[in-house]
């Protein structure tokens, strides 16, 4: 082999060492961008979905009453502590109500109990049929329900108490509201829920002088932005909410879906969901 053979060997051999080098460094490179490619694609796991789902499975308790021996127009000369002597019959005030949902649902251990409600703000549990409120000067309207021991209101005609109260001298009346119009009265959800409670929480509301159907009145229910619209006077479970706070609005719509007029008739509330 002459001498310029000899350095053409060396050459090429070079070439093909630094090329070959130049690939393994390429696929490298190549590799570590796939890898990170790869690890850009992973998405993160999708939030729970928000449902909202009928509550069955409940005892009817269609004869069940809620009585209040007063006119419909309650009228007091000084505000300050009321006393309410409510009379329930067919119904058992501190009861646990029967069947599964008192296991599925947030649950008072004090059982069964009334709901009662001034002003559509949230209601206070009373386990007796007699006790004291304070009520302010004014115009205000009670209305106070059979609540079953996991918070479902017993709905039926007699198992609800609706009143106007007048409270001091020549109150002011601020909401001009008349109680035989279509009203929506909140009830649940309410307050805080820890643990298991916030697996599925109950979304109950009155509804007064009016049915719901889907040719007719309805409620709107908007959950963290999301919108349920309901058709049927029954009591729901919401799931898969976010641990946190958590707003729901209710509003009574007309048949043409526009909000009926009424200071109750729109209500929005927030609960707080701990692990």
């Amino acid at each position: 082999m002459n001498k310029n053979t000899h350095h053409l060997v060396i050459a090429l051999s070079l070439l093909f060492l630094v090329t070959t080098a130049c690939k393994q460094e390429k696929k490298a490179e190549d590799q570590e961008e796939n890898a990170e490619n790869t690890v850009e694609k992973v998405e993160e796991p999708a939030a729970p979905k928000i449902t909202l789902e009928k509550l069955e499975g409940s005892p009817a308790y269609a004869d069940a009453a809620l009585v209040l021996d007063t006119p419909e127009n309650i009228e007091v000369a000084k505000a300050g502590e009321m006393d309410f002597s409510f009379k329930v019959e067919n119904y058992e005030l501190g009861a646990q109500t029967e069947g599964p949902n008192a296991e599925k649902l947030a649950n008072s251990g004090k059982g069964q109990h009334i709901h009662f409600i001034l002003d559509n703000q949230p209601y206070s549990a009373h386990y007796e049929p007699n006790f004291k409120k304070e009520v302010p000067a004014g115009v205000h309207h009670l209305v106070a329900f059979l609540s079953r021991s996991f918070h479902e209101s017993v709905k039926n005609e007699n198992s609800v108490v609706v009143r106007k109260l007048v409270v001091g001298e020549n109150p002011e009346d601020t909401f001009g509201l008349d109680m035989k119009t279509p009203t929506l009265i909140y009830s649940r959800p309410k307050g805080e829920y820890k643990g298991k409670d916030t697996e599925q929480i109950l979304l109950d509301f009155f509804v007064l002088n009016t049915t719901l159907s889907p040719s007719g009145h309805k409620v709107r229910a908007t959950i963290n932005g999301e919108e349920f619209m309901i058709t049927e006077w029954v009591p729901h479970t919401i799931k898969g909410l976010p641990m946190g706070e958590v707003t729901i609005q209710l509003e009574l719509l007309d048949e043409a879906g526009n909000l009926i007029p009424g200071p109750f008739n729109k209500v929005t509330r927030t609960v707080s969901l701990k692990e």
